[in-house]
């Protein structure tokens, strides 16, 4: 199964922002990587450069590689509406994404792990393909065999408040929610400007 495997803070760094979540070495060097650290002069990047760099991160952001990211794009360019809130929509409907917000999983690295072990089923359905592409009304749960795991209880208890993703509920005593539908773009809390992405496949 094809995913990021490097160096998850350097990236963070790169682009300013956590984007795997919180990280004590990213509080340390808040400053792009590099061999002079924080003393190097850097010049002002370009249009392309702010656009390629906007796609990488929300790439790295949902945890897909290049082809699967640009199979996205092109499927939202069909899709009527803006285009960049609908890549961010479908981005937000996938079932991997939906677990890490449904606090079944901590980050969107882990929630990939649970669905590709068969720990998630999807309206009863045991699902275990990341990519899935959830519909408004879908029931997302943990699988039965997997709800007395200790690292999924502890997630959910420790999980803040879901209420902040008004296009989701989920039950922690019942280990299942539902995505209601797709989110409109001011509700999406990711900070990626989509119309530098859809600029840079537009080229």
């Amino acid at each position: 199964m094809a995913r990021y495997t490097g160096p998850k803070t350097k990236k963070a760094r790169a682009f300013g922002e956590q984007i795997f979540g919180f990280s004590r070495a990213f509080e340390k060097k808040k400053y792009p990587p590099g061999q002079h650290g924080n003393s190097r002069r850097r010049k002002q990047r370009s249009d392309y450069a702010l656009q390629l760099m906007e796609k990488q991160k929300a790439k790295y952001t949902y945890g897909l590689l290049e082809r699967q990211f640009r199979n996205l794009f092109e499927k939202a360019n069909r899709k009527e509406g803006v285009t960049g809130t609908v890549l961010l929509q479908l981005l937000e409907a996938r079932l991997d994404n939906t677990v890490f917000r449904m606090g079944i999983a901590p980050t969107r690295r882990a929630a990939r792990q649970l669905v590709a072990h068969r720990h998630i089923t999807v309206n009863g359905i045991v699902t275990n393909i990341p990519s899935y592409e959830l519909r408004a009304g879908d029931i997302v749960g943990v699988r039965g065999k997997s709800q007395g795991m200790a690292v999924i209880r502890e997630n959910v208890s420790a999980k803040s408040d879901v209420r902040k993703f008004p296009w989701i509920e989920f039950s922690p005593d019942k280990m299942q929610g539902a995505f209601i539908s797709y989110p409109e773009r001011e509700q999406i809390p990711e900070k990626i400007n989509e119309q530098l992405i859809v600029e840079l496949y537009s080229k």
